[in-house]
């Protein structure tokens, strides 16, 4: 079990962010990541379709006999991550919007999140300001259209700043001095952000708190690898096909900071 790779997915890819991070921690796993970027953004779609595709893309990751799922999407966790743990018979780790540890930063108790619309409308969202951040003020601002950029790989032209700017704008008006980034694609933004907020608000994310949470489940279950002696493995799919594949491999290749092959998944799961 131990020699199995770690599967991560996402509606596209943002979660690549939380693989380098992986990667990084994690330096003897295979790895295998899926984009779902046929289907991107899972922010604009309803519940019951973000459920089937999650559990489309774990079943493909079955077939490759993973060990564990990230689900490495912030909106694919609010409305799946519970149906796929009682699907499945391996650990599935989730991802949620860093708001505990932003209540725990914010010096003037007004936190922004940043998130897809599914993501701000989410339940679990509410439930997690209800839980970790009742002293502090907390704005949920929707972002339709950052994911389309990072998924293009545009991170700093004058249409997305302006997005963005859109976007802050009324987090700025609010005073907010912590700002949580609520979905895997926008820390790939964290430079512009960072620019347009001219460094008055801290930014948080969670893909060091969630690979925390991956070695500590492989821990418990013996599962890491350790000592090995061949390279490990890598493997990139996405349910794209053709020239949209292609775009897409640019747009990876980016975002990973280095040359990949992105392979099409299986027709059954696309």
């Amino acid at each position: 079990m131990a020699k199995r790779p770690i599967g991560v997915f996402d509606s596209g890819l943002g979660g690549l962010s939380v693989l380098l991070e992986i990667e990084r921690q994690l330096p003897h796993e295979d790895l295998i990541y899926v984009a779902d970027s046929a289907h991107a953004p899972y922010g604009a779609k309803t519940a019951h379709y973000i459920a089937e595709r999650c559990i489309k893309i774990s079943d493909f990751l079955l077939s490759q006999n993973v060990k564990l799922i990230v689900v490495a999407c912030n909106t694919a966790t609010a409305y799946a991550v519970e149906v796929l743990r009682q699907y499945l018979a391996l650990p599935i780790i989730g991802l949620e919007p860093a708001v505990k540890p932003a209540a725990k930063l914010t010096q003037n108790g007004k936190i922004g999140v940043l998130a897809t619309r599914q993501t701000a409308n989410s339940t679990r969202l509410q439930r997690l300001i209800d839980t970790y951040a009742q002293q502090a003020q907390v704005f949920v601002q929707a972002c339709p259209g950052l994911v389309e950029h990072v998924e293009q790989g545009d991170f700093n032209s004058t249409e997305l700043k302006q997005l963005l700017s859109e976007y802050l704008q009324p987090l700025q008006a609010q005073g907010v001095d912590t700002l949580v980034l609520g979905c895997t694609h926008y820390p790939f933004l964290r430079a512009t952000l960072s620019e347009l907020t001219q460094g008055q608000m801290t930014i948080v994310e969670t893909s060091q708190a969630v690979t925390r949470q991956v070695v500590n489940i492989l821990s418990q279950g013996h599962l890491l690898q350790s000592n090995r002696t061949q390279q490990r493995q890598v493997q990139f799919y996405s349910s794209l096909q053709g020239e949209g594949l292609k775009k897409s491999a640019q747009s990876a290749a980016l975002l990973w900071q280095r040359e990949l092959a992105l392979l099409s998944l299986p027709n059954e799961y696309r």
